[in-house]
Order: C-alpha cells, then structure tokens, then sequence
C-alpha cells in the first residue's frame, strides 16, 4: 500500500506555523527577560535560535525545530525536516555539534517502518553534517510530525543576528523561493516529478555558508528564509535595525515550474495569513504573482545575508567557491528608514 504522508496533515512543513500575529499575543509578556547574562542572544528578539554564554571565548546555539510533511516521501521528509533544523545554527554562524530528535506518530494509521525511514533520513542528513542525533522524545499523536533540537558552537566574535544590518548593506539570497507552492502542488497530486525532485534537493541542501559567512564582520546579518516567507523574514531584519529594504523582486529566484503551480491557483492558505500580517509593512507588491512568491511560506529554505557594500566583490567570489554561484547576485539593499519595512520594486 503506497501512503502518502501529506494528506494526513492540513499543514506541511514550516507552513504549519503558528501565524505571525497569532505567536506576538502569546509571547506578548512572555518573552525572555534581560537578567541573564550569559543569556547574549534569547526570544526578545525574532531571532533564528538561542545563544548562550560559556565564558571561553565559545557560545552555544541551541533551537529546536518540527514541522508535518511537507513531501509524501518518508525518507526524504526526514532529510528536510532535519535540514531546516540544522540551518538555524548556521543562520547565527555556528557549526551544530548535536542533535535530538522529536518524532510524533499516528502509530495505528501509518506503518512504522515508515517513521524508520523518516528516523533513517535524518540520521543521514545528520552525518552529512558531522554530527549525531544523541537521543530524543517520541509521542503517538494523530498527525505525522518530526524535527530536532540541535545545539552547536560558534566563536563568540563570529555570532550573527537578523537584526544588526546597516543603511547601505546589500541582500543576498542562497536559495530559490516557491517550497510552499511545490508542496501544495504535491499535497493535491499535481507535481510533476521533476519538480518535486528539484524542490527536495534544495530543501536537503545544508546551509553550511553560514559558517563561512560569519567569520567575515563585514556580513552583519544573517537569518534563513522559512514559514514567514521572504517578505516576513525580512521584516523581521528591517524592524530590529530600524532601516527600509528595497527588494528587486525580479532578482529573487524562483523553482522551475512555478508559473504553471501559480496559473492552478496552487498556493498555501498560509500565503494569505502571512499577507495578513505584513500588509501593513510593505509597498510595492503589484500584482498577484508577486504577492503569491513574495508570502509563500519556505522550508528549510535559503540564507538571506546583509553584506557591506565594499565587500560585495569578495562575498560574491565567497559565494562561487562554495557552490553558491548562482546565486551571487543582490536582490535588494537596506535603506534608511521610511514608511515601510520592505519597498518591493518591480521594475
């Protein structure tokens, strides 16, 4: 019997995320207070992940991350879900050092060798990065999910937040955009299979720039790009500096197949709450394609970098030595402040 993981969840991938406006009322007084001192990065800000302190010239990054399948694919569910984890880590310059797993699974629906397979590609995904998944919590539960904990190290010097750009940085981004479009085209059975196998791979493609990135001052800011989208995630780079960005969005790159997913009305209902929550913030988005790609809501999606404007030259090169050639070039730049967080120009 073939099963077909994504038809048992309404959700898939970071998609599933509580929305943006939903998750500030219940943080509202929630929120990390500033009497820790070890405490140098926690959840005052809308950062990537938590940073701690060791007094050794070393911090630890520590973020937990866990979604439903955003792929009918076992194996390679696992392979992403684990990714989209391990990229919080990189995203604040860190190398992660260990994982746990968190596995919920409807034990009297789906086969259990199929929670091996999805076990069997995080394990995988895993030892690409170097390292192992030490333990974990499992829970019987209604739908499928699966994610990690993961901790890592970085040099105290080499932290990077999503929220110390500077007027002037330029925007670069590491990955195309469209994971959320493809995995509603997969949830109704009209993928095509080229698709799905180009979607997967970037998906399962570790952000291990990160790491590479950061050792370099003059990138001062780094976030990936996941359930809120481009245009949130963004924001939430513009808020915390108090700057503007201008978003060439016909430099941002998109999967292949896009249009034709677009043209079917193929698009998550999490566009629409992310739009909710950003409409307010952005100028510019002027027709419905851009609204679908600007809000679709990514996993274990790209790098977005803020990189000094004398630098662009050498992170540009940085990028082609690492695989990332494709992708070095800018979509966009910060800006003083005006009456937006994000001016998207379409021209």
């Amino acid at each position: 019997m073939e099963y077909k993981l994504t038809s048992y969840a309404p959700g898939s991938g970071c998609g599933c995320k509580i929305a943006p406006a939903v998750l500030s009322e219940i943080l509202s007084d929630k929120r990390s207070l500033n009497t820790y001192p070890s405490l140098l990065v926690g959840n005052h800000s809308n950062d990537d992940a938590a940073v701690w302190d060791l007094h050794n010239g070393e911090a630890m990054i520590s973020t937990v991350d866990f979604f439903t399948p955003i792929v009918n694919n076992a194996f390679d569910f696992g392979r992403i879900a684990a990714a989209n984890a391990l990229s919080d880590v990189y995203a604040m310059g860190g190398k992660p050092v260990f994982a746990n797993a968190m596995l919920g699974w409807p034990v009297d629906d789906l086969p259990l060798e199929l929670a091996q397979q999805v076990m069997q590609g995080a394990i995988d995904m895993c030892n690409q990065a170097g390292i192992p998944i030490a333990g974990g919590h499992t829970i019987n539960i209604k739908e499928p999910l699966f994610g990690l904990s993961v901790n890592g190290l970085v040099p105290k010097q080499d932290i990077k937040q999503n929220n110390t750009c500077k007027t002037g940085d330029v925007l670069y981004l590491t990955k195309p955009i469209g994971t959320g479009i493809i995995a509603t085209a997969i949830k109704r059975g009209a993928a095509d299979t080229k698709h799905i196998l180009a979607v997967t791979e970037s998906m399962c493609s570790l952000n291990t720039f990160g790491m590479i990135a950061a050792k370099h001052e003059q990138v001062h800011a780094i976030t990936d790009v996941t359930g809120y989208a481009l245009l949130g995630h963004l924001i939430e780079m513009t808020e915390g500096a108090n700057l503007t960005a201008e978003l060439d969005f016909n430099a941002v790159q998109v999967f292949e197949g896009i249009d034709t997913y677009l043209q079917q009305n193929l698009i998550p209902d999490n566009t629409y709450r992310n739009w909710n929550a950003f409409e307010r913030k952005v100028n510019g988005v002027a027709d419905m394609r851009s609204f679908q790609l600007l809000n679709d809501p990514q996993t274990s999606g790209g790098l977005l970098l803020a990189v000094a404007p004398d630098f662009t030259g050498i992170f540009e090169e940085l990028l082609s030595q690492n695989g990332l050639a494709a992708f070095a070039k800018p979509i966009g730049r910060l800006v003083k402040k005006t009456n937006f967080e994000v001016n998207v120009m379409m021209a």
